[in-house]
């Protein structure tokens, strides 16, 4: 039996024994002396081994020194004593920096957007054998995985042109997968539906599509909130991986009750039931998707042949000799607390000793990094298995300690904005559409579709219901003078320390190859009071 690539493998956890594999002694009384050093009774050898001793000691004292901000806190020695290894922290860190790249994003919008149907020379897949493997995928899965010239042309395209992007894609998802798997199991749902968010987002929490789509699952700001996905100030449930392939199950689900075909369904999650509906009509009532997808929009068009070229790929990974970029480290299994005060991702980081990278990475829907405290509301805090104890242990005097921070440094915190679901909006002097539909994160299209206006017409008085995809408040206050919006556009000055990541951060869904495409930067490099255009 031939072996296959398969990536819903359980998520590798560290474990005990490999941290009992890596433990070193940290004395010398914790050896046998006498089984380890001849046994010569000199007093040269004994002032030898004290001084051998002391040295040790003032290293191990230098060590226990933890960057925490409770001196107080005596914390378990045993973590005290472990000592991470340069490399493998170096390994950490690219990692890290592999899963919160936006490149990937980049990259998969483009290979979806400009999927060519043309024929690929591509001798290394004949087409006997490529149709030997649909026909073993259609039938191990609820897709029509069925053989046709331009499906053939795809999947050739993507091995012959988009190898690198694919080996990286693949190793992110051994991190994502199993927690798919287990959502999409609950839900009775085909396991291969995992692959729909490497095409919608290339697995980056904090995508975001030129329309405002936002997460791993491209949720629009009106399908999360009706499955539950809260949008606040501080928070985006969109861009959080649990939650929201939460309910991109529920809502897939959902689609294909009403349409009862997968293919279908997942058409109709890009462009919405009614455009599926519309092509169905135009084709004279066919429902098979390669029937139909020429009365789609372009986009969904190319939706579906990328999914199941995807599939392919990823289930015949080892056949085509594809060897994903894994670090040799293993994964921290995490757990969640309840966060009951406020609380900064860089303060957890501070009293953790866990990095602010990692922290991040594992609490994406936190888009200011601030974890609110609001009383009606349940947020929780994802950290790595190791650093729960300590922080529970501990947890009365972190949030002392942040609340005293905070306090000190409130006037820099935002106030807490929910979004509302609708708004009737009142037309003054100087509002035109395109200046209301930047104000509340929306389009001009939509306003006119909400409100049944043909043309792009106010008058002063009227009242328009609106949508809004971003907290508003009652009085707003004036923009800050590193952030101003003008026309769907938002500018920001360089401050002194400022990098391209650190700046795509402040603005979700924005990465730094964004930022150089917009600003026309080549290198990295920036200077203080550079003025650089973030799109909307």
């Amino acid at each position: 039996m031939k072996k296959r690539y398969r990536l819903g493998c359980a998520l590798v956890v560290m474990t005990t024994m490999s941290l009992n594999a890596q433990k070193k002694p940290t004395s010398l009384d914790t050896y046998d002396v006498s089984r380890t050093l001849p046994i010569v009774d000199t007093i040269e050898l004994k002032e030898k081994l004290l001084l051998m001793e002391q040295e040790i000691a003032r290293s191990n004292t230098a060590q226990k020194k933890q960057p925490f901000l409770y001196k107080e806190v005596v914390w378990d020695s045993t973590l005290q004593n472990l000592n991470d290894r340069k490399y493998a922290a170096k390994i950490d860190r690219l990692w890290m920096e592999e899963l919160t790249t936006g490149t990937l994003y980049d990259s998969i919008s483009a290979i979806v957007n400009d999927i060519d149907y043309e024929d690929v020379d591509y001798p290394e897949l004949t087409t006997e054998v490529l149709k030997q493997r649909l026909a073993e995928l259609d039938a191990r899965t609820p897709f029509n995985v069925e053989y046709n010239r331009s499906l053939e042309n795809v999947i050739k395209g993507y091995l012959k042109r988009h190898k690198p992007t694919l080996e990286r894609l693949m190793g992110l998802s051994h991190f994502y997968f199993p927690g798919f798997e287990e959502t999409l199991d609950k839900h009775n749902m085909p396991l291969e539906l995992k692959y729909l968010a490497i095409v919608e987002s290339a697995l980056r929490p904090r995508a975001k599509s030129r329309v405002g789509a936002t997460g791993m699952w491209q949720f629009m700001f009106n399908t999360g909130k009706l499955y539950g996905l809260d949008v606040s100030s501080y928070v985006d449930e969109r861009m959080d991986p649990i939650l929201s392939t939460e309910a991109a199950a529920q809502y897939l689900s959902k689609l294909y009750e009403i349409f009862e075909d997968w293919d279908l369904a997942l058409a109709s999650y890009n462009s919405g039931p009614g455009n599926v509906s519309k092509a169905i009509r135009r084709s004279g009532g066919r429902t098979n998707y390669w029937n139909i997808r020429h009365h789609l929009p372009r986009e969904t068009a190319g939706y579906i042949p990328a999914f199941l070229a995807t599939m392919y790929i990823f289930e015949y990974a080892e056949e085509h000799g594809y060897h994903p970029a894994q670090p040799d480290v293993n994964y921290f299994e995490t757990d969640t607390i309840r966060v009951k005060e406020t609380i900064t991702l860089q303060q957890v980081s501070a009293y953790t000793g866990v990095s602010l990278d990692e922290i991040q990475f594992l609490n994406p829907a936190y888009k200011l990094d601030v974890i609110p405290y609001v009383k009606e509301e349940k947020y929780y805090l994802r950290l790595p298995i190791t650093a729960i104890g300590p922080f529970v242990a501990n947890e009365k005097n972190i949030y002392n300690t942040a609340k005293k921070e905070l306090e000190r440094d409130e006037k820099t915190l935002p106030q807490y904005l929910e979004v509302p679901s609708s708004v009737t909006y009142r037309v003054r002097s100087g509002d035109y559409l395109g200046k209301i539909a930047s104000r509340y994160g929306v389009g001009v299209s939509q306003i006119k579709r909400w409100n049944n206006l043909r043309s792009n017409n106010l008058r002063i008085g009227q009242r328009l219901s609106l949508y809004p995809s971003k907290p508003m408040a009652t009085n707003p206050s004036k923009e800050s003078s590193k952030s101003v919006v003008s026309s769907g556009e938002k500018k920001y000055v360089v401050q002194r320390g400022d990098s391209l990541w650190k700046i795509a951060r402040k603005f979700p869904g924005v990465s730094a190859e964004n930022l150089k495409v917009w600003n026309d930067i080549s290198g990295t490099k920036l200077k203080p009071g550079m003025t650089l255009v973030i799109a909307n």
